[in-house]
């Protein structure tokens, strides 16, 4: 079965709810988020995300967010309904991984979902 666009739309906008903080990780989170980022001063903590109206059957992050991190790898972020604890909703390789060799900021500039 083909999905309208308009479906398509719907079901990324429901995203939205379901995906409204982002999360860092130091290795693929798997079913579960594991491998989250912690530690840091500042200390590293979820970032909410603002996401634009789902348009073609395509939805972006509408502003970028800056993570405070502490020294390591990062290779993952993570979609989660909460600012702690919450339901894991799946996860993305980051571009290209990421490593600090001390405390640094990571910044995510935009996110984009899309079914085909």
């Amino acid at each position: 079965m083909a999905l309208t666009d308009a479906t398509k739309n719907a079901m990324l906008d429901l995203l939205s709810t379901r995906a409204a903080y982002l999360s860092l990780h130091t290795a693929d989170p798997g079913t579960s988020g594991t491998s989250e980022a912690t530690g840091g001063s500042p200390a590293y903590a979820r970032k909410s995300l603002t996401w634009a109206s789902a348009s073609a059957g395509s939805k972006s992050t509408s502003a970028s967010v800056t993570f405070d991190v502490p020294a390591g790898t990062y290779t993952h972020i993570g979609f989660w309904s909460a600012a702690t604890g919450g339901t894991y909703n799946g996860s993305r390789p980051l571009s290209a991984s990421t490593t600090f060799g001390a405390q640094s900021q990571l910044t995510v500039t935009t996110v984009t979902e899309s079914l085909t």
